[in-house]
């Protein structure tokens, strides 16, 4: 059964928190004037209503998730659970470990392959205002109630299957579904060599050869450290 936090009768708006993010940020959103409730979400950083789900990442982790798949693994449950999507990039600065077109794509990818927003924050306090703002503006103006848990979603084999190969690096739901026409399932795009997987629609050299690392790479326990 689905659960609703809704805003207090004060008229103050409501936020969850998720429990991985720094305490700072609930004295930040009080300060704004928000109330906050701590869970250990099962989507996105902050939930600011029935309908609308944040996502933040430094910009550091924003493109480690590029290359280790995470970002383009979340993405497809924020909009299937929540519908508006918003994902925060916070930071400056111009050092970058991934080329200048590889966070262009993702930035694209991010947009029009999942329709989700995109949107920058210099700081904390710059990303706390934001959700802030995001949140008042869904619970005043559109009367939306604040659902905690996501809905639970079930998929067919063939959904299951692209979802699966969406969570390698770079890869959006449409270059999902042609890596499984052209290999025709999960098994085929795991036994497929580096060059058939290059060869295939859209897919191209480096971005198969990080799918091949990910397919092949041996499991480390000590590695899966979620936090």
């Amino acid at each position: 059964m689905q659960q609703f936090l809704e805003a207090p009768r004060t008229g103050r708006v409501s936020i969850a928190v998720d429990n991985r993010e720094g305490p700072e940020f609930d004295a930040m959103l009080r300060g704004f004037g928000a109330h906050t409730e701590r869970r250990m979400l099962d989507v996105g950083d902050f939930i600011c209503s029935a309908r609308l789900v944040v996502e933040r990442k430094t910009r550091d982790d924003f493109e480690s998730s590029i290359v280790d798949g995470r970002l383009f693994s979340q993405l497809p449950n924020m909009v299937a659970n929540y519908g508006r999507a918003v994902v925060i990039v916070e930071g400056e600065g111009d050092e970058r470990r991934l080329s200048r077109a590889a966070i262009l794509g993702a930035y694209a990818s991010i947009i029009a392959d999942y329709g989700a927003s995109l949107m920058f924050t210099r700081d904390m306090e710059g990303t706390a205002e934001l959700v802030f703002h995001l949140a008042r503006h869904e619970q005043m103006a559109n009367k939306q109630p604040m659902r905690i848990y996501a809905k639970k979603r079930t998929f067919n084999p063939s959904q299951s299957s692209r979802a699966i190969v969406e969570m390698l690096p770079m890869i959006g739901p449409k270059l999902a579904k042609s890596l499984l026409n052209h290999f025709g399932s999960i098994e085929g795009l795991a036994h497929a060599s580096e060059r058939e997987i290059a060869e295939a629609a859209g897919v191209g050299k480096k971005r198969a050869k990080s799918i091949k690392q990910i397919l092949s790479y041996p499991y480390k326990e000590e590695d899966d450290k979620l936090y």
